[in-house]
């Protein structure tokens, strides 16, 4: 990144210099808005796409047992939970390379309504399978393949919008709490279960089930339509007169609003040239030689937050069922209030990352969850705790990892350049889910009948010392990112500074 030395952009904000690119204060003028309806409403439209995952995939669970029944798909256990849950997970992988690699190419807003368009096409037909024979578990696989395609693209288009969309003081605390709303996705799949599916007769309940995400983002698609492009991404394409008009409008908004704007420092005036398209070769030579500190910062905590709740998530059924005897058809009353603590936590102490700094908030919260879950491994292994004790220290321990982990998406998705950033996002979310995958496999092994504590309690230990190295990773190459813009962090690709410039190494503040 260069920075003008101008005191004011004329003309339109955005001028050629010299063949050698263009000087924007596009960022500079997005960052320096005060919080608006425009944001409120852009947080709304995108943070949804974390609550429909949330749903789609706790609601799925809810009703394997529904779909082994003869009155409805009369599949086998390992059949519906192949379809409903590897498929789906499959799916988002494929749909976060897929999407992720269109969303740089083709921009934000079209990936954004494309994605959500495909997630609801899959969850309807989902809702449309009519029978057990090969032909209808074949269509099932596909629509469950598809409707997860749709929310794995939503991952890298969402979040690439929303950090290039919200203003650097708020951009932490927002890309957190949307994250964690995850688990509020989650909370109202139970609430679903619980009050309309196991009420109603097994034969169409399981599709109303699957019907209840799609509902919730048909009506998302109406609001997310009247939501402009990101400036950052047009100017990076060379498409600067829609730049200026997108920011020009969000402007207008913010000041109809009874809001008033502060000048635009003209010294934070970018110089970017017209990015050409980049592979996933060139993005790997991009992440891992320029970049390589951030690289491993941004795998290290993806892997670790997702193997601990892939561990934890997939297996809290079968540790209160098999360890403390809970009826299975209680166990979801249990799951509210874990669902609560994850919850709430990237809600409440959201804020302080950009207050108190990413570094110190993101190693305090995966030291803190790793830390408190060795202690519940001892306090397990001794025998003192039962199903509500152990309920309670998932509450707290998730409490503080829910708040990390959103984090970690936050991280991959603020400090690579705005050519590769949904790439990028894809990219770390295929890794945490390669790795993530091989929690609830080890965690079943560990708890096996119940029987053998020791073992699990090994497996609560092994999750603990994760949380920790993550801890130690980011204490060492984290990226103060708090209340810098984009472009601060990590000016574009295709910045014109020249040999030696400051794009051609790791940027200072890495570590």
């Amino acid at each position: 990144m260069t920075h003008s030395s101008d005191s004011a952009i004329p003309g339109d904000h955005a001028a050629p210099d010299s063949g050698r690119g263009i000087r924007s204060l596009v960022p500079a003028r997005l960052d320096r808005l005060g919080w608006s309806p425009f944001h409120t409403r852009l947080v709304i439209a995108l943070g949804v796409a974390w609550v429909l995952d949330g749903l789609e995939i706790t609601i799925a669970s809810n009703v394997t047992s529904i779909l082994t029944q003869p009155d409805t798909l009369n599949l086998s256990s390992a059949s519906v939970s192949f379809s409903v849950g590897t498929v789906y997970l499959l799916g988002e992988v494929a749909g976060a390379l897929f999407f992720g690699w269109l969303s740089d190419k083709w921009g934000r807003r079209n990936l954004f309504m494309i994605t959500l368009g495909v997630y609801l096409l899959g969850g309807a037909l989902t809702a449309c399978t009519a029978g057990h024979s090969q032909g209808w578990v074949i269509w099932l696989n596909a629509t469950r393949f598809i409707a997860g395609m749709g929310i794995g693209g939503e991952y890298a288009a969402i979040n690439s919008a929303i950090d290039e969309l919200i203003p650097a003081r708020y951009r932490g605390r927002v890309d957190i709490a949307i994250n964690g709303t995850y688990w509020g996705g989650a909370l109202i799949a139970t609430i679903i279960t619980l009050t309309v599916v196991n009420n109603l007769p097994s034969s169409y309940a399981w599709r109303v089930a699957f019907l209840s995400g799609p509902v919730l983002g048909f009506v998302i698609l109406f609001v997310r339509k009247n939501l402009p492009e990101s400036p950052r991404w047009l100017l990076m394409h060379g498409r600067v007169d829609e730049a200026e008009q997108a920011v020009t409008e969000i402007e207008h908004e913010v000041e109809s609003s009874g809001r008033s704007l502060p000048p635009v420092d003209g010294s934070r005036a970018v110089q970017v040239a017209a990015a050409d398209q980049i592979g996933f070769v060139t993005l790997a030579r991009t992440l891992f030689s320029r970049y390589p500190g951030r690289s491993v910062l941004g795998a290290s905590l993806m892997i670790t937050q997702s193997f601990l709740y892939n561990a934890i998530f997939f297996t809290y059924a079968l540790v209160l069922t098999k360890i403390y005897g809970v009826a299975s058809g209680d166990t979801a009353y249990y799951f509210i209030f874990f669902a609560l603590g994850n919850l709430i936590g990237p809600l409440t102490i959201g804020r302080l990352f950009d207050t108190v700094g990413r570094r110190k908030m993101i190693s305090g919260t995966y030291f803190l969850s790793g830390f408190l879950l060795a202690v519940s491994a001892f306090l397990f292994n001794a025998g003192l705790l039962n199903a509500v004790t152990q309920t309670v220290c998932w509450c707290v321990i998730f409490f503080f990892a829910s708040a990390g982990a959103s984090a970690a998406y936050l991280t991959v998705s603020e400090i690579f350049p705005v050519e590769v950033r949904a790439k990028a996002i894809a990219v770390f979310f295929v890794i945490a889910q390669s790795f993530g995958a091989f929690g609830p496999w080890l965690y079943g092994q560990l708890i096996g009948d119940g029987h053998d504590h020791f073992k699990l309690f090994i497996g609560y230990l092994i999750g603990a010392a994760v949380m920790l190295i993550g801890a130690v990773v980011e204490v060492f190459l984290g990226v103060d990112a708090e209340g810098r813009s984009l472009e601060e962090i990590s000016g574009p690709a295709s910045d014109t500074s020249g040999p030696g410039g400051p794009r051609n190494k790791e940027p200072a503040g890495s570590r």
